[in-house]
């Protein structure tokens, strides 16, 4: 099995059927992040993430389901397909993952997908200090990695150790 991201809220989705792409929204918890390493943005989207008001615009434009001409969207996701069954969260739903697709009231079926699964890399000076000396070297040669490891000495003084 190819390994697969979990979403997070902020995710980019659409619907087969509409034009413009929406955002989830997580409300189900406030509990559990991924991929945020303060803990304070990225909550795990779950198959609790049901309901009107699960994405940020909440449309997808305008809906040829309901008529001709199309009236504007109003998705209601009703249920997710595909989620990872191995976890239960906090709120007692199970993880979304970026191939799992929601079924929308009005369409009937799973016709809701993830197009972006909202995870994004956060350098920090951790990865700097597990780089690969040599790779840096051949990356960014005016720059000596032994000196960038180097404690810097602290001033006494001003905010942040600068006189």
């Amino acid at each position: 099995m190819a390994e697969k991201h979990i979403v997070v809220q902020g995710a980019m989705c659409k619907c087969q059927f509409g034009q413009t792409p929406d955002k989830i929204k997580v409300l189900s918890h406030k509990k559990e992040y991924a991929n945020d390493k303060n803990a304070s943005k990225k909550l795990i989207v779950t198959t609790k993430e049901i309901g009107g008001a699960t994405l940020e615009k909440n449309t997808f434009g305008n809906c040829p389901k309901m008529g001709n001409p199309p009236p504007p969207c109003k998705p209601m996701i009703t249920e997710w397909k595909g989620f990872y069954k191995e976890v239960t969260l906090s709120n007692g739903g199970n993880i979304i993952l970026e191939d799992s697709k929601a079924v929308c009231a009005i369409a009937g079926t799973p016709c809701i997908e993830i197009i972006d699964h909202g995870q994004r890399t956060e350098a920090s000076q951790q990865n700097f200090k597990n780089a690969n000396k040599e790779v840096h070297k051949q990356i960014n040669p005016l720059v000596n990695p032994e000196e960038m490891y180097k404690e810097q000495p602290t001033h006494e003084g001003g905010k942040d150790g600068v006189a």
